[in-house]
């Protein structure tokens, strides 16, 4: 009897990728000796990314996820009293092509492509999605370029699922319904997995009735207090130990 797949749906910005890791892009524009200011408009840059997106959600209107990123970028930078020209804009945009992967990824990616928990006829027991505010371009982009996801991508990863054609971001309900019609399992959403490094991300899985494993890099454990029934199912350091606590679930 083949054994019945376990279905892990990875986000893919600040999970997989490292979105602080452009602090350094834009170190090269603002000057490696302004280590404080790249570090702050990095943090800005992604705290007003993903505010956008929910901003825009409650509003009932859409901009691609790309759109949302460049103009976060330049809210970070003005916050800042700073400039940016369009040329510095288009290269650091050009660096969510170029994002690294978590220190622990690579060996995450290892135990998917291995898969030792699979049947006697060596059927995988995983199956692996990328799952993804970005628009198919940019998701697609980012780990094609990505030294540690591109040579390996396509064989781990069944499909890459983003949120573009519903014209809404994660958190909300449709994000998730979206996901669970994609991999075939409407009506059994409790048997898909979210790994996500998001607290906003793991709520709204949880509130669709899938699984979540949070991600808890900081070793704050889980705070986010706006449904505390909504708790994540798993709560690990890093995506390897996600992969082998679901595994075991």
């Amino acid at each position: 009897m083949a054994t019945k797949k376990i279905i892990i749906a990875f986000d893919l910005y600040g999970t997989l990728l490292s979105t602080e890791s452009i602090a350094y892009e834009l170190a090269k524009v603002y000057g490696a000796e302004q280590e404080a200011t790249w570090k702050s408009l990095a943090a800005l840059w992604r705290r007003y990314q993903l505010e956008y997106t929910w901003r825009i959600n409650s509003m009932g209107e859409y901009k691609p996820f790309s759109t949302i990123t460049r103009n976060a970028l330049y809210h970070a930078v003005s916050e800042h009293g700073l400039s940016l020209s369009s040329e510095d804009a288009d290269a650091l945009m050009r660096s969510y092509d170029a994002l690294h992967v978590f220190p622990e990824v690579p060996l995450a990616l290892r135990l998917l492509d291995d898969d030792k928990y699979g049947d006697n006829n060596n059927n995988k027991s995983v199956e692996a999605y990328v799952f993804s505010n970005g628009t198919d371009e940019m998701v697609e982009n980012s780990i094609k370029t990505s030294p540690e996801l591109g040579p390996s991508a396509g064989r781990i990863f069944k499909a890459l699922i983003t949120v573009h054609s519903l014209q809404c971001f994660k958190p909300d309900k449709r994000a998730y319904e979206h996901l669970v019609r994609q991999v075939g399992k409407k009506g059994q959403e409790s048997d898909v997995w979210v790994v996500s490094a998001n607290p906003f991300d793991v709520v709204g899985a949880r509130a669709a009735g899938l699984k979540a494993a949070f991600i808890d890099r900081t070793g704050k454990g889980w705070i986010d207090r706006l449904d505390e029934k909504r708790a994540p199912s798993v709560i690990t350091s890093g995506v390897d130990e996600a992969i082998k606590r679901i595994l075991k679930y």
